[in-house]
């Protein structure tokens, strides 16, 4: 680009403002003038790379016009036409007009497809000279004279040329748009008149490389290595600029960008992160090696090396780690699984079964589950939720219940770098043959027969839906070259949450913010938050699946109390030594499946392999003191097994050179060659060509009759022959003059230069040798994978056990009693462990009591004003039972708890529109899945049921609804209502049920100020926050309307309307009492009606 254009668009807003058509002024500053003098400055061409930079009104450069004629009637290239030029004092001459003819002017089109601006000037001669301005339209090469002259050709001829470029696949339109490279004549809107077809002889060669290599992958950007940096051409280049914020400019037929080599993994993984495709195509050919080929004059040959999406970020272009320093806990996000669902109807049934397996390439992990699920999709939500996948693969034809759910979830975030990436796929994938011939098919050519043949007879031996998951999802890993992870089955792990761990929803996952707060959907404030003091990215991933799954097996509970205590209790040295190891580590965890990939840096190897290696020895030296202090079966297991698994990296350590390592020289990075017979023959015939050009200095001594002359290095070019210029003369006639100065000059003698070329070529060779061998180097370390990654997860393992005692120094925390028979929560001042941290040392926070035995009272009814903490006490109740049945300490004085299948929550109140369902609706659709899922060891939490409808209709579902999970279901129940009738169910069922209200006080209202002739205000009370027995009369809303800053005027008419209504209730109830006493006649029947209308008594005596 011309240094001119360079400087007057330092600061560009967009790329269609700097390609925009010319306005009048650069219309004006583009015509003819009369003179002879300025019409020749005006229209001669411009030569070498001095370039015209004109500039619109706003200072940003513009478009300038290119021009083309029509000779004697015939018309031009572009649509410009000419009259018959006339002779004269001050005509064209023959050689301006082949000149002026190499400029084109593309017609322009406007978004209605019309509207040409044409600025005419006359030529002094009698000419007319049409200027043409497209608008935001693309500016092409000029075209040559032999360019011209092809226009002429019948239409035979063009009809023949047409179908030619179809047969050969080269098609514009596919690639560029309008703005950015489109040839005139693709458009439909293109005025037919004029004949704008080009040849292929149109495209540089790496131009028709990249069409060609982007009719291959349409769906990706593509970043094209040219020399020192990544270019984008076209819609790529377009797209790039906006995201990357750089600048894009026309180069030739296509817009361009380019990015440098070195910052590559920055621009990709900020591509990715907003949702885009990108594929890395690199040079495969070296210049010494293909200048002694066959195809030397050819261009170079580039492949496609690499595709990324936000799931696949595996690879050294997108994971430089350089130092054993560095800390990436921010760099990633702690998951990148990668989701495939596959969904069956059945008929008979009307059921529907759902498959998903997810897979995370980074880090080898793989989930499977299969399940059946409702017209809601909430199984299906909560696994999603629990997994956080990044991308999800659906068939295309995906059921419209589903659909709704992902969008739903897709737009949870309002920042694109957070949104979930769908992908749909033909669903002829997902069907059950075609799958299965692909899994078939994918472990029986696979190198490894052994581990592979006992993957397939597993694999083969799963439910038909997740085969349906796994024949696509290795189709699409396929294409990244990361299909290796789903080999051994060994890493699989079922999801299935029924049998393996507690029961969390979807709904309860939000309602009791385990991953994110509900404010504002951060990580502050969330239980995750409280439980997080990892020192590792690859612990910090498995704290957050132990959140997400809490234990159900007694004693594995008991394993991780007792490691916990230990670690708290215990002056070990060992266990001091252990956590400062783990500080400052590398992710360990990805580094690994980056190797097993084959898609590793030379340094991420050295800085993963040396932190394995440092561990191992550490840990190996710390085993006497592990077996001596250490008493908990959970630790001595994790510590002791751990140096034995890290022992294959040691030797794999030592055959590297650690220099080489670090700098990415691969020509030295193996220090030990007895492995490597290639490499030392390579190594040999190098030297044995240096040796010969040392001994050609005898020669050149001798012909320069300088005994002491030796060769030298400038610029990196190697065995030069310096020479004075005042003994030039005695230089050889054939010696190659390769640079000077005013002192001396620089030579190669034929020998030299020959030998130079084959020892380039040699070296060239070597860089070739060296990347198959560290190739074959990484596929052997990938062979002790799985070993490795066991040892990885023992110490994350070890990282999750240091952070859950790390929760129990924050004080009153204590070791909950676990009963495994037992069906109960008692807790002892308990505490809501996330508002208790975020209040820190003020320590107000009021703490309670529970009490809730299954086979005594198992029902809470907790009524009381508005803000007065019913949501929170509840919260706190759930948590608790999270962290103890996770191993932790709870936020208690003391804690007395059975193993419970499953919590389910309904609270809030919130409509969902892509779910098409209305605030009731979800409501009772929340209320019946947990009516059919909750059992007697589940702990159910519904707070203000059937507070979307009518009073009436949501006392019935709610009283109806809390009287079958006494009576039926006999759950663990805490409900939270504003409906007085509902406490009667205390007295109704009084060994089950009991009422409780949080407390408070009422203070009375201020009389002196605003005082009505009825003196009604509304009431004033102080929240004391604790739960105490009996049912609370009324809710004190208005309370709250006061809080909220509601005017007075507006909260004396509704103290006064809600004293009216109260009264009018409180008269029809005691008219309906008096009629029941007046129509009992005898004591029996008058005792038996006291008892059961107590609440009606005490309305008469109120």
């Amino acid at each position: 680009m011309p240094k001119s254009l360079k400087k007057s668009c330092s600061t560009q807003s967009s790329i269609s403002s700097y390609f925009g058509g010319l306005n009048s002024k650069s219309s004006t500053n583009g015509s003819i003038p009369s003179g002879e003098k300025q019409q020749h400055t005006q229209l001669q061409p411009s030569r070498g790379k001095q370039r015209q930079s004109d500039e619109d009104d706003s200072g940003l450069p513009v478009k300038r016009a290119r021009l083309s004629f029509q000779r004697h009637g015939q018309v031009g290239y572009y649509g410009v036409t000419e009259t018959p030029p006339i002779r004269g004092a001050r005509g064209l001459s023959a050689v301006t007009v082949e000149r002026l003819q190499s400029f084109c002017c593309p017609a322009e089109l406007n978004k209605g497809g019309a509207g040409k601006e044409e600025v005419e000037q006359k030529e002094p001669g009698g000419g007319v000279i049409q200027i043409c301005d497209q608008e935001k339209g693309a500016m092409l090469p000029p075209c040559s004279l032999k360019d011209q002259r092809n226009n002429t050709k019948n239409p035979k001829q063009e009809r023949e040329d047409e179908r030619q470029e179809e047969e050969a696949g080269i098609s514009l339109n596919q690639f560029a748009k309008t703005g950015g490279g489109r040839v005139p004549g693709s458009s439909p809107t293109q005025d037919s008149s004029v004949p704008c077809r080009r040849s292929k002889s149109a495209f540089t060669p790496l131009e028709q490389q990249v069409i060609q290599l982007k009719q291959q992958h349409e769906d990706a950007l593509l970043a094209v290595e040219c020399g020192y940096k990544y270019r984008f051409f076209g819609e790529d280049a377009e797209i790039a600029a906006k995201e990357l914020n750089i600048f894009c400019h026309l180069d030739h037929n296509f817009m361009t960008c380019s990015v440098p080599t070195h910052r590559l993994f920055v621009h990709v993984r900020r591509l990715v992160s907003q949702g885009h495709k990108v594929g890395v195509v690199k040079q495969m050919e070296t210049s010494a090696i293909k200048a002694s080929g066959v195809n030397k004059n050819a261009l170079f040959t580039r492949q496609l090396s690499a595709l990324y999406t936000k799931s696949t970020l595996v690879g050294e272009d997108v994971n430089p780690l350089c130092s054993l320093g560095e800390d990436d806990r921010g760099s990633d996000p702690p998951d990148s699984y990668l989701l495939c669902i596959s969904e069956n109807w059945d008929k008979k049934g009307r059921q529907v079964t759902i498959g998903l397996v997810a897979v995370q390439p980074s880090t080898g992990d793989v989930l499977l589950d299969s399940f059946t699920d409702s017209h809601s999709r909430s199984e299906l939500e909560g696994r999603i939720l629990k997994i956080n996948p990044v991308e999800i693969l659906v068939p295309s034809d995906l059921s419209e219940h589903t659909h709704r759910l992902l969008q739903s979830i897709a737009n949870t975030s309002t920042q694109a770098d957070d949104r979930v990436q769908i992908q749909r796929k033909d669903a002829a994938e997902f069907e059950f043959p075609s799958a299965m011939n692909t899994v078939t098919e994918f472990y029986c050519h696979s190198q490894d027969t052994g581990v592979c043949s006992r993957s397939l007879s597993s694999v083969a031996s799963l439910e038909s839906q997740l085969i349906c998951c796994l024949g696509p999802l290795i189709q699409y890993l396929r294409e990244f070259n990361l299909e290796r992870v789903l080999l051994n089955d060994s890493s699989f792990r079922c999801l299935s949450t029924e049998s393996q761990g507690l029961v969390l929803s979807a709904t309860t996952l939000r309602n009791l913010e385990i991953f994110s707060n509900q404010t504002d959907g951060g990580l502050r404030g969330s239980l995750l938050w409280v439980m997080d003091h990892t020192s590792t990215v690859f612990g910090r991933r498995l704290l957050r699946r132990w959140v997400s799954q809490p234990l159900t097996d007694l004693r594995s509970i008991s394993d991780r109390q007792d490691a916990v205590c230990e670690i708290l209790q215990s002056d070990s040295a060992a266990l001091a030594a252990i956590r400062s190891l783990l500080a400052h580590l590398p992710d360990l965890e990805r580094g690994i499946c980056s190797i097993y990939h084959t898609k590793c840096s030379t340094q991420e190897f050295y800085l993963i392999s040396s932190s394995l290696s440092r561990l191992g020895l550490e840990l190996q030296a710390l085993i006497p003191a592990i077996q001596s202090q250490l008493s908990s079966s959970l630790l001595r297991r994790l510590l002791l097994d751990t140096p034995d698994l890290l022992s294959p990296v040691h030797h794999f350590l030592k055959v590297l050179n650690e220099t080489a390592a670090k700098s990415g020289d691969k020509k030295e990075l193996f220090s030990d060659l007895s492995d490597f017979p290639a490499l030392r023959e390579r190594r040999t015939q190098i030297q044995s060509v240096l040796d010969e050009i040392r001994d050609h200095r005898k020669e050149v001594r001798a012909a320069l009759r300088a005994p002491t002359l030796d060769y030298t290095t400038v610029s990196g070019l190697e065995f030069l022959i310096e020479v004075k210029n005042s003994m030039s003369a005695i230089v050889p006639r054939d010696w190659i003059k390769i640079s000077s100065t005013k002192a001396v000059g620089r030579y190669h003698s034929p020998y030299l230069v020959e030998r130079c070329r084959s020892l380039q070529q040699l070296r060239e060779q070597l860089l070739l040798d060296c990347q198959k061998a560290w190739s074959d180097f990484l596929h052997q370390f990938g062979e002790h994978y799985h070993t490795m990654k066991r040892a990885i997860s023992h110490l994350a393992t070890m990282d999750c056990l240091f952070s859950l005692a790390e929760v129990a120094k924050q004080g009153d925390y204590c070791r909950p009693e676990m009963c495994e028979n037992r069906c109960r929560i008692v807790i002892k001042d308990g505490r809501n462990p996330a508002i208790d941290l975020l209040m820190g040392e003020h320590n107000q926070y009021v703490p309670n009591h529970t009490d809730l035995q299954g086979e005594g009272r198992r029902t809470m009814i907790v009524t009381g004003p508005n803000m007065g903490g019913k949501s929170s006490y509840i919260r706190q109740v759930a948590l608790v039972c999270v962290m103890a049945q996770m191993g932790c300490h709870v936020p208690a004085t003391q804690a007395s708890l059975g193993i419970l299948d499953g919590i389910y929550t309904r609270m809030g109140a919130s409509d969902s529109i892509y779910k098409g369902r209305s605030t009731f609706m979800e409501e009772l659709t929340e209320a019946s899945e947990i009516i059919a899922r909750a059992t007697e060891r589940s702990l159910v939490i519904m707070d203000e049921l059937g507070r979307g409808t009518s009073t009436h209709d949501g006392i019935a579902i709610a009283y109806a609804t809390l009287e079958y999970f006494i009576t039926e279901v006999k759950s663990l129940t805490l409900f939270v209502t504003h409906y007085p009738p509902l406490c009667e169910l205390e007295r109704m069922h009084p060994d089950h049920v009991a009422n409780y209200h949080m407390a408070f006080l009422l203070n009375e209202p201020h009389t002196e100020a605003h005082a009505r002739d009825d003196d009604v205000q509304p009431e004033f009370i102080t929240f004391l926050y604790q739960l105490t027995e009996g049912a609370a009369g009324r809710s004190y809303g208005l309370n709250v309307a006061r809080l909220a800053n509601i005017p007075e005027t507006i909260l004396y008419t509704a103290a006064k309307k809600a004293r009216d209504l109260e009264d009018t209730v409180n008269t029809r109830r005691k008219k309906s009492v008096l009629l029941d006493l007046w129509r009992i006649s005898d004591r029996e029947t008058l005792r038996n009606w006291t008892e059961t209308n107590s609440l009606s008594l005490n309305c008469l005596n109120t």
